[in-house]
């Protein structure tokens, strides 16, 4: 299987996912890129997968729908560019001979889920999580509370270490930068951020990342850790009770991001 991030608008992924022959894409917002790797490859496009309703991950469905020899599976909840195949947490999938489990994960918006392959042959686990997971970061809560997000980035810190977290933006500078505002004493951090910049620097994408360097560097993972409560409380010292819940720490390590340049 070869995984490939195509870029798409200011800083978006489509990921596309192919055996040589046939493949899925991932959040189409646009359809030239993938149309343009599908001609360069010679591959079939057997699926798409959408997490979400925004329209820079669906936007390019209805492009692709002439090219398409397999189904749409979308978010059984949200308003989708019709027809598609609806699920939810708690089913799976198969495309490309995978079976990707239907994840629930509310929060950036009030219908998301995302696909997890827990077997991949020759590889590792598959993670594609839309806007929920970023490295070093997470979506904005545009149609969720913060107890929903904060559930859903847990179930995704429970799935295995070497999970690839295939996120659909490259915004992982900007989230690092804040990451060391609120955990400057992080080490694991600090040497992941040396390398994500080498990287962009060389032109290459951060991603996909992995669940087991994101419960130790991402601050919204790591709510229970004392650092990340001790800073929040000092970003916030009137808005949190004594002892703030996991959840408490999230709401405000999020508003703070949400303002943070």
């Amino acid at each position: 299987m070869t995984l490939t991030p195509l870029p798409a608008f200011d800083d978006n992924y489509l990921w596309l996912l192919d055996n040589g022959r046939e493949a899925l894409v991932v959040d189409p917002g646009d359809a030239a890129p993938v149309a343009a790797a599908l001609d360069a490859r010679g591959l079939t496009l057997a699926g798409i997968l959408l997490t979400h309703h925004h329209s820079d991950h669906v936007g390019g469905v209805d492009a692709l729908r002439s090219r398409l020899q397999g189904p749409i599976y979308a978010p059984a909840h949200e308003k989708m560019p019709e027809p598609v195949t609806r699920v939810q947490g708690g089913q799976s999938v198969d495309l490309l001979g995978l079976r990707f489990a239907v994840m629930d994960v509310p929060g950036h918006t009030a219908g998301h889920i995302a696909y997890f392959a827990a077997q991949v042959p020759g590889s590792d686990p598959l993670l594609f999580c839309g806007d929920t997971l970023f490295s070093g970061g997470c979506g904005r809560l545009f149609e969720g509370s913060p107890a929903q997000m904060h559930a859903s980035l847990q179930s995704l810190a429970a799935l295995p270490g070497r999970t690839r977290v295939c996120c659909a933006h490259e915004y992982t500078l900007s989230n690092l930068r804040f990451a060391r505002e609120v955990d400057p004493y992080n080490t694991a951090l600090a040497t992941y951020s040396a390398w994500c910049e080498a990287e962009r620097a060389a032109g290459r994408p951060t991603l996909p990342g992995r669940i087991g360097t994101e419960v130790h560097i991402n601050p919204f993972l790591r709510c229970t850790e004392p650092a990340l409560r001790d800073a929040a409380r000092r970003h916030a010292p009137t808005q949190l009770p004594t002892a703030p819940s996991p959840v408490d720490v999230f709401a405000t390590l999020r508003e703070w991001k949400n303002g943070f340049r």
